[in-house]
């Protein structure tokens, strides 16, 4: 109903703002540049965003971009999202271009919405917040410091299964998903381990995942008025964290390299200027949306996927208890036994291949560039697929069936496997997400058989794929 009302309010919009454009507009539209990619923009200013997101609410995100792959071009074609002029690139070769052209002829580009979520941008941009996040983060996420967190990972979860899971006979999913990797982003960025003062930031944060990529329309009801009050919501604790780790660092009382908290409030710039308080709680919560809704996303669809396929269930579940069974009363797992989980990465990866929790991503050009023939103006914001991709039989045979043993030996081709980016913007918490799902996967499986409840769920994307009513499972705990 949510999502009826939003597509009045920008049909309304939009129709106000084509008789207004049509009164006032003396200046060239952008889409008259000469030899432009095939496409259609849709209706002025909102274009074809309705269309682009409702695929995804219906269930089929893929259909977007697949049936102007065949009406235009499998390679790349123009439309209009979120306002603006855009390109759809397609392919493994247009992954492969626009991620090694990182830069050069693309920078990183978010929709305005991310911005006004996000207040410290307006000072600079998001381009320049992604590159000050990306020098922070390697102290915190190179193998030496992800070893570390294996053990860490594995006491939450002992807890989160524990307290959560045992003793319950049906439960859902999805929000226990993200209560796990909740927890985590919480101890492992700011040691905040106490469950009720995680609670205050948990509470608003599916409204701000669901309302960060949208249509920046603040109006009581959309998506947008929702996130930016809950990010002001979550802020507001944030605030109070710093402040008192402040006071901690100053008397001793807490580590310097503890959390990339500590690591933020003690670390300058070129210039020995620190951040604000308010420049550091938007970068912790970007790091938490980050570390928290992808990964809460691919466990929940590692559990749907292992209650439909009981082979697969069983080849992960032999693997994990060979290692359950190396271990001495009460030891926790340690790197090595993360790498001895092969075959149930295998599987994690064929999850994302087939529900990616990034359906994409965005770029703008920063210089005027030919690609396959086709002109790309400097200024239009250029849109990558991992569907076009994932789900191509160019690239994977039968794509709809689930294979984990693609993943095998080399894996896919370059530039096919895309659920973390690529190129010099990859996600950097690639690994970090590795040793959290196999982490999940290890405690589920030695604990529990189940099956869904509602066999024949629809899977919704908004803006990250989710089972429509959070996959309701029906549990069997193994007998000790």
């Amino acid at each position: 109903m949510e999502h009826f009302y939003l597509s009045l309010l920008l049909l309304f919009v939009s129709l106000v703002t084509f008789f207004f454009f049509l009164l006032f507009h003396k200046h060239r539209s952008p889409f008259s540049a000469p030899n432009l990619p095939p496409g259609a923009t849709g209706f002025p200013v909102i274009g074809e965003t309705l269309q682009f997101l409702s695929t995804g609410w219906k269930g089929h995100p893929e259909k977007f971009i697949f049936d102007r792959m065949i009406k235009y071009s499998s390679k790349l074609f123009k439309t209009s999202i979120l306002g603006e002029p855009a390109v759809v690139f397609c392919g493994a070769a247009s992954n492969k271009f626009l991620f090694s052209n990182e830069n050069k002829l693309v920078a990183a580009w978010w929709p305005e919405s991310v911005n006004k979520v996000f207040p410290t941008t307006v000072q600079t941009n998001s381009k320049e917040e992604s590159k000050k996040m990306r020098k922070l983060l390697p102290q915190f996420l190179k193998p030496e410091a992800l070893q570390r967190y294996v053990p860490i990972m594995d006491t939450i979860a002992q807890t989160h299964f524990s307290s959560l899971w045992d003793n319950h006979t049906h439960l859902t999913v999805y929000p226990l998903a993200k209560r796990y990797t909740f927890m985590l982003a919480c101890r492992l960025f700011m040691s905040v381990e106490d469950v009720n003062h995680v609670a205050k930031f948990e509470n608003p944060f599916h409204l701000l995942a669901a309302g960060i990529i949208s249509v920046p329309i603040d109006l009581p009801g959309t998506p947008f008025y929702k996130a930016i009050r809950a990010a002001k919501s979550i802020r507001k604790e944030l605030s109070k964290i710093i402040r008192e780790r402040k006071v901690a660092l100053g008397q001793g009382n807490a580590s310097p390299t503890q959390d990339i908290l500590s690591h933020m409030l003690l670390t300058c710039d070129e210039n020995g200027h620190f951040m604000s308080e308010l420049d550091i709680a938007d970068k912790i919560l970007g790091l938490l949306i980050g570390g928290h809704d992808t990964a809460s996303a691919a466990c929940t669809f590692v559990v749907k996927y292992l209650a439909d396929l009981p082979h697969i269930y069983d080849a992960v579940y032999r693997e994990q208890m060979e290692i359950a069974k190396s271990k001495l009363p009460g030891e926790l797992l340690n790197w090595d036994d993360i790498n001895r989980m092969k075959y149930s990465w295998n599987v994690a990866c064929e999850v994302m291949r087939i529900a990616p929790p990034l359906q994409g991503g965005f770029r703008e050009a920063i210089n005027d560039f030919t690609f396959n023939g086709f002109s790309i103006p400097k200024g239009w914001k250029l849109y990558w697929s991992a569907n076009s991709t994932h789900k191509s039989t160019e690239y994977f045979r039968e794509p709809e069936k689930f294979d984990p043993s693609r993943f095998e030996g080399e894996g896919p081709a370059p530039y096919t496997f895309v659920p973390f980016g690529g190129g010099p913007r990859m996600c950097p918490g690639k690994e970090y997400a590795r040793l959290e799902i196999l982490v999940f996967m290890h405690n589920l499986v030695k604990r529990f058989k189940w099956e869904k409840v509602i066999p024949d769920e629809k899977i919704i994307v908004d803006p990250l794929p989710i089972p429509a009513k959070n996959l309701p499972i029906r549990l069997y705990p193994h007998k000790p």
